[in-house]
């Protein structure tokens, strides 16, 4: 679709002997917020890696901003927080920032920014290594935010963190979008739903569902999105049997 930012096609994913991706087929529409929610170890993560193109896939294929995932012009176009932060732990905060910053070719005005962007301007000069872990999680996703990044893949950003902080992280999503990047941003936390624009539900490696929590609450009749997600696995359960 010209509209989307990532397109997916009959993705297939095998790690370890097991198919973890099953012929999944989606779009992420550009500028705005697409959710990818499941439970853990449904295939989130590697989905989300196809579409950095850092994951080896055994079918399908992956487009990212018309390109093919992985392709050297994407790297400077994409924002990845990954789940495991890799910043240095001998590093003040700046410092790694500015590391990345230097990396990435962003501008090292941009460091200030992004440290301002996810709360960690009194933790600036900081050793990462003495962060607490929802601080480390904040630290990785300012790394993702360096530059000007169309698409910014986040992998459970708001994991660990208090209800407050997440508050603050999705309202700084929200601005992102209105700037017109594309976020897809994955929880296993199904409250964190209700704040997307789009929906990828996924369980045991296939798609369950692609809609709007709007469109998904009409389609099981559940006014919770919990409970439409369950509907959904009851549903698909049943067709199995």
């Amino acid at each position: 679709m010209i509209n989307s930012a990532v397109s997916v096609d009959g993705l297939r994913v095998i790690r370890g002997g097991r198919e973890v991706v099953r012929g999944v087929t989606c779009e992420v529409p550009r500028g705005g917020i697409t959710g990818l929610l499941g439970p853990s170890g449904c295939g989130k993560t590697t989905l989300m890696r196809s579409i950095v193109g850092v994951q080896i896939v055994a079918g399908g294929t992956v487009t990212v901003l018309g390109l093919p995932s992985g392709s050297k012009p994407l790297r400077h176009k994409i924002g990845y927080a990954t789940q495991n932060p890799a910043i240095y732990a001998d590093l003040t905060v700046a410092e790694a920032l500015r590391y990345f910053a230097a990396v990435l070719r962003a501008p090292e005005s941009d460091v200030d920014r992004v440290i301002a962007e996810v709360g960690l301007t009194g933790e600036a000069h900081s050793l990462v290594g003495n962060l607490s872990g929802g601080q480390h999680n904040r630290a990785n996703l300012a790394v993702a935010l360096l530059g000007t990044p169309e698409l910014l893949v986040l992998d459970e950003p708001t994991v660990g963190l208090d209800p407050v902080l997440r508050d603050t992280l999705w309202e700084l999503f929200r601005k992102l979008a209105a700037r017109g990047t594309t976020l897809l941003v994955s929880s296993h936390v199904m409250e964190e739903a209700a704040r997307c624009d789009r929906l990828l539900l996924m369980r045991d490696g296939s798609l369950l569902a692609e809609e709007s929590p709007a469109e998904l609450r009409e389609r099981t009749g559940a006014a919770d999105l919990e409970q439409a997600f369950l509907r959904l696995i009851r549903d698909q359960e049943a067709a199995r049997s």
